[in-house]
C-alpha cells in the first residue's frame, strides 16, 4: 500500500505563515519653535514606510507629543507641520519599546535664516531671509546637500508606498504580472525593505504557475531569489522560512525545503508541530515516504493533540503493514493507536470516515461513542424539576 495513494492532498492544509502576535509601542518627543520655545499645535505626521500606515497627533502647550499604539516593529518617517507647511522631518525611525525621544528644534533653521540676513534692504527694512546668504561656500554646500537629501527622501518614500500598495492591490486581484512589476519598483526604490521582497517572492511564485516550461522555471527562480533576499534582511522570521520552503517544494527542491522548515521550527517552538506537519506533507507529495513518516512523528512529539498529524502518521504506519498470502493485514505497532487518537480528537473531522475504514480493515473495533466535542448537550426531558 503506497502512502501517497491513501493520503489526501495535503498542500491545501499547509500553514502558510504564523499569525504574529500584535505588538505596539509608543513614539514621543518635543518640538521647539523658531524662537527656541516649546511649540504648541504643531501637527506630527507619522508615516509607516515598511507597510501602509498614517498617524497624526498635535503637540501640547509644552511642545510635547505622544502617540501610543503604533504597530511594532516598524519603520516610520516623522514630519513636523506648522501652519500647513512641512518644516522638519526624521526619516527611517525604527520603532522599538526603548525608542529615545524624537525631538525637533525649528530654531536652528531660524538661526540659519537670521545669519543669512546680514545686509540691509532698501528703505532700512530687513532683507528677506535667504537660507544661503552670508554663509561660507562650505556651509552653503552642506545646507543645499541636506535640503536635497530631505526632498529626495520624502519623494522616495511616497513613491515607495505607492509602488508597494499598487503591488498589493494587483496581487489581491491575482494580476501577478502587474504585482511583480510594482514590487520590483518598490525594491529598486528601497532594497532594504524585507516585506517588499517577501511580497515580490509570493507574486513571482504565483506568476510562475501561470507559465510553462523554461518561462515558468525562470519566474520560479526569481521568486526563490526574492525569498532569499527577504530572509537575508530578516532571518528571524519563521513565516518567511516556512513560505520559502513551500516555494522550494513547488520547485522540487525538497532537501532545501526541509532545511527551511527546520529553521522555522527552531525559530518558533510553539508551532513546531505545524512546521513538521508541513514538512511531512511536502515529503508525501514528493514520494519520500519514510522521511515523511519521521516528520509526522516529530509533529506528534511536539504536539500530541495535533489530530491531522496523528492521522497521517497512521497512514504512514499502515504502509509498513505486511500482507499474508490469504490477504490478512498485519499492521506495525502504533498504527491503530494513531487512527484511534485522531478519532478521539476529531470525531467529525475530514478524515474520520477514512480512519474508521482503516481500523475496520485491520479488524479493529471502532469506538462509536465518539461525540463532537463542540456539540450542544441534549436538552433534558420533562422540563425543569
Amino acid at each position: 500500500m503506497k502512502l501517497r495513494n491513501v493520503a489526501l492532498s495535503l498542500f491545501g492544509t499547509l500553514i502558510f505563515s504564523c499569525a504574529a502576535v500584535a505588538q505596539t509601542a509608543t513614539m514621543e518627543g518635543t518640538v521647539k519653535g523658531d524662537d527656541g520655545k516649546p511649540l504648541q499645535g504643531a501637527v506630527m505626521k507619522i508615516t509607516r514606510t515598511d507597510i501602509k500606515g498614517n498617524y497624526k497627533v498635535k503637540t501640547d502647550k509644552r511642545g510635547h507629543y505622544l502617540y501610543a499604539g503604533l504597530p511594532y516593529p516598524g519603520v516610520y518617517d516623522v514630519v513636523v507641520e506648522v501652519d500647513g507647511k512641512d518644516r522638519d522631518s526624521a526619516q527611517g525611525v525604527r520603532l522599538r519599546p526603548d525608542l529615545p525621544a524624537v525631538d525637533f528644534d525649528l530654531s536652528k533653521q531660524a538661526a540659519a535664516a537670521a545669519a543669512a540676513a546680514t545686509g540691509g534692504a532698501p528703505g532700512g527694512q530687513a532683507a528677506a531671509p535667504e537660507p544661503t546668504r552670508g554663509m561660507t561656500p562650505q556651509q552653503k554646500a552642506e545646507l543645499e546637500k541636506q535640503m536635497k537629501e530631505r526632498e529626495e527622501a520624502m519623494k522616495k518614500n511616497k513613491e515607495l508606498n505607492d509602488a508597494f500598495n499598487a503591488g498589493v492591490a494587483a496581487a489581491q486581484a491575482k494580476q501577478w504580472d502587474q504585482a511583480v512589476a510594482s514590487f520590483n519598483k518598490a525594491g529598486e526604490l528601497d532594497p532594504k525593505q524585507h516585506v517588499v521582497w517577501a511580497q515580490l517572492a509570493e507574486a513571482e511564485v504565483n506568476f510562475a504557475a501561470t507559465k510553462t516550461g523554461a518561462d515558468s522555471d525562470a519566474e520560479m527562480q526569481k521568486g526563490l531569489d526574492a525569498y532569499s533576499k527577504a530572509i537575508e534582511l530578516k532571518p528571524d522570521d519563521p513565516g518567511y522560512h516556512n513560505n520559502f520552503a513551500l516555494a522550494l517544494a513547488k520547485a522540487k527542491k525538497i532537501p532545501e525545503a526541509e532545511s527551511e522548515l527546520n529553521k522555522a521550527a527552531t525559530l518558533d517552538p510553539p508551532n513546531t508541530g505545524r512546521y513538521y506537519y508541513n514538512l511531512g506533507a511536502l515529503l508525501v507529495n514528493s514520494g519520500q515516504n519514510d522521511p515523511a513518516g519521521d516528520a509526522f512523528k516529530k509533529a506528534i512529539a511536539a504536539d500530541p493533540n495535533y489530530a491531522d498529524a496523528q492521522y497521517q502518521y497512521g497512514v504512514f504506519l499502515l504502509s509498513k503493514a505486511t500482507i499474508a498470502a490469504d490477504g490478512k493485514v498485519t499492521p506495525v505497532e502504533g498504527t491503530s493507536d494513531a487512527f484511534q487518537k485522531y478519532l478521539a480528537l476529531k470525531p467529525d473531522g475530514p478524515f474520520a470516515d477514512s480512519a474508521k475504514a482503516m481500523l475496520a480493515s485491520l479488524g479493529e473495533t471502532v469506538d462509536t461513542s465518539y461525540k463532537n466535542p463542540n456539540a450542544r448537550p441534549a436538552a433534558k426531558k420533562g422540563g425543569k424539576k
